[in-house]
């Protein structure tokens, strides 16, 4: 079944189509697996083949096209009735002749929308250069319109019945980051950390179940602490050395990642604890200006304004939008928290700033995931914002 009413996705079509018409596009393929599943609930595993929806002006529900034997999940998990559901052969898989693109322009042509304005979203992770060369070849008298980021857009303010999923997610933060700040320890291996870490994600809370994110557990130490993105390995936890965790509470696919920096000895040195104290400053300054009205760059410039006083500079963007999403990314790919972006901030817009630091000898994670309120923001979850040190047992 669906997670949200019919009603919640028709309100989220609505939307899209609204916005559909202000950009001229009379036919919207969409082929992101988070936005496949905030317009219909579609959800499955099943993104690493090709599959899209087609959103019509002049249709009023939307149309999945995916592999046959994945049909039946969308008839599980949509509310779309069977003749919206069209699924294409299995020897289409991996296929140097036949393609899915084939299926789709089939239907696009069945249903009269061979001649339309088809807005694609040109840039994500799931659409390839031949699925475009596909579609060209196959409706030469389509005008095709980027769309990339129309539906993102549109995600970006979310309902009542979102923010509830990004709370409970934000509960699962809470006993993820418990669950890493108790078993890493001076002796334990990097991949025995994760694969607790990683089972508290997916566990979730007596009351509900954690989901899969988008990204898998960040764990950097030691040297390692010099650059972001990095995971586990066998290696083993050293006294007097860092370790900068990015981690992720979903619930439902929605996401509320939680970030923080322990350091494995008594006394982290005075450069950790000097960084440590001018980024939690910045920080706590961003969060106290965030409120309705405010920009995007404007959250950024108070940051930089705030840690100006000391040596410490952030080249990347200090955050951006969160939400539903499926790997390889929990961003929304609307919101970017850097100059420039002049996104004024809305109530149940949801936000990760993340000013993580990352010098030739010492690191600094620290976050915080929040929602924007009436009256200014609240976060997603309760854990201290603070360097943690832990002695060796």
């Amino acid at each position: 079944m669906p997670v949200f009413k019919k009603e919640e996705y028709q309100r989220r079509i609505d939307k899209t189509k609204k916005s559909m018409q202000e950009k001229g596009i009379d036919l919207l393929m969409v082929s992101q697996p988070a936005n496949m599943n905030y317009l219909t609930g579609y959800d499955g595993w099943s993104f690493y083949v090709h599959q899209c929806l087609l959103v019509s002006l002049d249709q009023e529900d939307p149309v999945w096209i995916g592999r046959g034997m994945d049909g039946n999940g969308a008839q599980l998990t949509t509310y779309l009735s069977d003749d919206n559901i069209i699924r294409w052969p299995d020897h289409y898989v991996h296929s140097l002749v036949h393609h899915p693109m084939h299926t789709v322009v089939e239907e696009i042509k069945k249903r009269g929308w061979a001649k339309k304005r088809i807005g694609v979203e040109m840039d994500q992770f799931y659409f390839t250069h031949r699925a475009y060369l596909e579609l060209e070849k196959g409706l030469p008298e389509a005008k095709f319109i980027d769309a990339n980021a129309l539906v993102n857009w549109v995600r970006v303010v979310k309902s009542e019945a979102e923010i509830d999923c990004m709370k409970r997610a934000g509960k699962i933060a809470e006993r993820v980051m418990e669950t890493a700040v108790r078993v890493i320890d001076v002796g334990v291996r990097e991949c025995d950390a994760a694969a607790e870490i990683a089972k508290a994600e997916y566990a979730g809370t007596t009351e509900f179940a954690g989901d899969y994110p988008a990204i898998v557990p960040l764990m950097m130490a030691g040297e390692a602490t010099k650059t972001p993105h990095m995971t586990w390995t066998e290696k083993k936890y050293l006294k007097d050395e860092a370790v900068l965790l990015e981690l992720c509470g979903t619930y439902r696919h929605y996401h509320c990642p939680i970030a923080r920096t322990i350091f494995l000895g008594k006394n982290p040195p005075a450069l950790m604890n000097d960084t440590a104290q001018v980024v939690l400053e910045g920080l706590q300054a961003a969060l106290d200006y965030i409120k309705p009205g405010v920009t995007a760059e404007g959250v950024e410039e108070v940051w930089r304004k705030a840690i100006a006083h000391s040596t410490v500079v952030k080249e990347s963007r200090l955050g951006y939008s969160i939400g539903v999403n499926y790997p390889p990314d929990w961003g929304e790919q609307t919101i970017s928290l850097r100059p420039g972006d002049k996104t004024e901030l809305q109530p149940n817009m949801a936000l990760h700033l993340i000013p993580g630091i990352w010098f030739e000898d010492v690191g600094f994670e620290v976050d915080a995931s929040v929602r924007v309120t009436e009256t200014g923001n609240e976060s997603l979850f309760d854990f201290p914002l603070r360097l943690f040190t832990k002695e060796a047992r």
